[in-house]
């Protein structure tokens, strides 16, 4: 499936916004999820489905010191 992700154009398997964290391998404690312009609460994101098209903006927090 062809979608947007953080302005590129990028191919993914699909399903929900947390199948496609998964297959990025983020952590979905430590992202900010823009889905279609929309902020997507972390309980939420197990219930949104991705469809062609879409654009996603993940912002990942890093740890550190």
């Amino acid at each position: 499936m062809d979608v947007v992700i953080n302005g590129e154009r990028k191919q993914i398997r699909g399903g929900t916004l947390l199948d496609v964290l998964s297959e990025l391998e983020l952590d979905p404690r430590a992202v900010v999820v823009e889905h279609n312009r929309k902020i997507v609460r972390r309980a939420g994101l197990g219930g949104v489905q991705i469809n062609e098209g879409d654009a996603l903006e993940l912002v990942h927090f890093v740890g550190g010191g």
